[in-house]
């Protein structure tokens, strides 16, 4: 494994067919486990504002690590998100909404691409797409440069490619869902990777039997439950906040 294949593995999870034109979880198998890449694309006319004010965007609204910049090597820039750990496309399909609406509200759906799932994921970059035009990941700084030719007519630097991923660092699960929170984007717990089971969790027991105990005790057990789902944790904090709570 060149270096890379290394950081598109380390990112995307592509594993050993990093680098070779492979989509992150492409297939069946890939759907199941999740994912850990999500793309946002957008097309021409759109083009460097645009992009920058979302990995603007993400980095001092949502405190969340900068996502890889690329060239689509067709019509597009595009921003790859990495994660950790892997989550359902309906998570990813949410969060991708909410940047949306957020920071690019008026731009048309035609101009606005949102992948989340194994079916839909371009190839990861560097990729020749047609003759002397290929993918790559770019710069924050060149992404303005590439608004009206969203490619390269040659091929990049293998190793210049893998010195500008080295820098990033996928979300960690717990800043995805603050993020999902903040978006407005959380919808029946499923902010990570697909939890079948409908059983009540330690949380929901917790909270049966402690209905009657003392409030105060009850809301920071809740706050400080690593188990308990953020935007629930945030809530109990909300109400200990001076002010919010009645006798």
């Amino acid at each position: 494994m060149n270096l890379l294949q290394f950081e598109l593995d380390r990112l995307y999870g592509l594993g050993a067919s990093a680098a070779d034109g492979a989509a992150p979880g492409a297939g069946d198998e890939g759907r199941q486990r999740g994912v850990r890449a999500l793309v946002l694309e957008l097309a021409l006319p759109a083009g460097g504002r645009q992009i920058s004010s979302v990995w603007q965007g993400v980095q001092s609204d949502l405190g969340l690590p900068a996502p890889a910049i690329a060239v689509s090597g067709v019509d597009g820039l595009q921003l790859w998100f990495s994660l950790a750990s892997p989550i359902s496309p309906r998570a990813g399909e949410r969060f991708l909404q909410g940047l949306r609406a957020r920071y690019l509200s008026d731009l048309g759906s035609a101009h606005v691409h949102l992948m989340a799932d194994t079916a839909e994921f371009p190839a990861a970059p560097p990729v020749e797409i047609s003759p002397d035009r290929w993918s790559a990941f770019v710069a924050p700084d060149l992404a303005s440069v590439f608004s009206d030719t969203p490619w390269l007519d040659f091929p990049p630097n293998g190793e210049g490619q893998a010195t500008l991923l080295r820098a990033l660092e996928p979300m960690q699960q717990g800043a995805f869902e603050a993020a999902l929170s903040q978006l407005g984007a959380i919808e029946g717990g499923e902010s990570g990777a697909p939890a079948a089971s409908t059983a009540p969790g330690p949380t929901e027991v917790r909270a049966c039997e402690q209905t009657d105990a003392d409030p105060v005790r009850f809301l920071r057990g809740v706050m400080n439950d690593e188990t308990a789902p953020l935007a629930l944790r945030i809530e109990a904090a909300k109400a200990l906040l001076p002010g919010a709570r009645r006798s």
